[in-house]
């Protein structure tokens, strides 16, 4: 805990605050962040001080998603683990060799690897205490992960959150969208990985509320003094009690089929096509074009 490269960790009074810091790349998500994650989740919940935490992005945004350049690019990083063991399907090696469109894809592979982040991004969900997630700029694709696995959201009234990558490349992996906001409104984002702003987000009941970017820290910090008041006993008993029903919708069973059907969608035709554009012009071309003919780069689309 005294060498996380991805996200910071202090307590402020009963307060824990965990906070994304790789700013330069939009917080986007390395395999360190997920594991880094889970052990800041667990610190605070073993602190008999905290009641809460905070979870929250340094820079521009709150999180962009994988930070896929390297790995989209050229599949040769990124979607590793340096430091893994050889062999592993967290070596870079192994990954780069199971994405190459002339191989044999082996799906397992690609499970291994994703649902380890899983494991981390659900370590918010799973927290004992609740976590209350505040989001500025934007919030898209993977780090729509780990705002939906918080309890509470407040966004930034003119934030963007969707999962873009529901076009080419990519499935929740998660799969928290149908119970965050029903079914209808899940596969009306799914199925168009179209964007909501963050005003259209408490309105479809996904955010607690919205405020504007120069009130958004202090509405942030009215609702974390709010929780903070309560004892950490109530605080663990209620939302054990609220996330029991999701438990017992299939959330795990639902889960494991969006990671896998996260990897098979990097395996598809059009999958492929979309890294083969990635290596050829760049990842930012990429996602130029997959969101190009729907009008919106991602923005929502809800005002016409």
């Amino acid at each position: 805990m005294d060498e996380l490269s991805t996200l910071t960790y202090e307590r402020d009074g009963r307060v824990a605050r965990i906070t994304f810091d790789r700013p330069e790349r939009g917080n986007g998500i390395t395999l360190e962040m997920p594991r880094e994650l889970a052990g800041c989740v667990e610190r605070a919940n073993l602190d008999p001080e905290v009641h809460v935490l905070a979870l929250a992005g340094n820079g521009t945004g709150f999180c962009g998603g994988y930070d896929l350049v390297a790995s989209a690019e050229a599949m040769s990083d990124g979607f590793g683990a340096e430091q893994a063991p050889h062999g592993s399907a967290l070596d870079p090696a192994v990954q780069a060799a199971n994405h190459d469109p002339g191989g044999v894809w082996d799906p397992v592979i690609d499970f291994q690897m994703m649902s380890r982040n899983v494991r981390g991004f659900m370590s918010l969900f799973h927290s004992e205490k609740p976590v209350l997630c505040k989001v500025h700029g934007y919030c898209v694709a993977g780090g729509t992960d780990m705002a939906l696995c918080s309890d509470l959201l407040v966004i930034e009234d003119e934030a963007k959150i969707g999962y873009p990558p529901a076009r080419v490349w990519g499935v929740p992996t998660t799969a928290l969208w149908a119970h965050r906001i029903g079914i209808e409104r899940a596969k009306r984002l799914l199925l168009t990985g179209d964007c909501l702003s963050g005003a259209e987000a408490v309105e479809w009941g996904l955010a607690s509320e919205a405020a504007p970017a120069d009130r958004l820290d202090e509405r942030f910090e009215a609702l974390l003094e709010r929780v903070a008041r309560l004892p950490v006993n109530q605080l663990v008993m209620h939302k054990l009690l609220v996330n029991q029903s999701i438990h017992a919708q299939g959330l795990y069973s639902t889960q494991l089929l969006g990671t896998f059907f996260d990897g098979i969608a990097r395996h598809t035709p059009e999958g492929y096509a979309f890294q083969r554009r990635a290596a050829e012009a760049g990842w930012g071309e990429a996602v130029r074009g997959r969101d190009e003919p729907f009008g919106d780069a991602g923005r929502s689309t809800f005002k016409g």
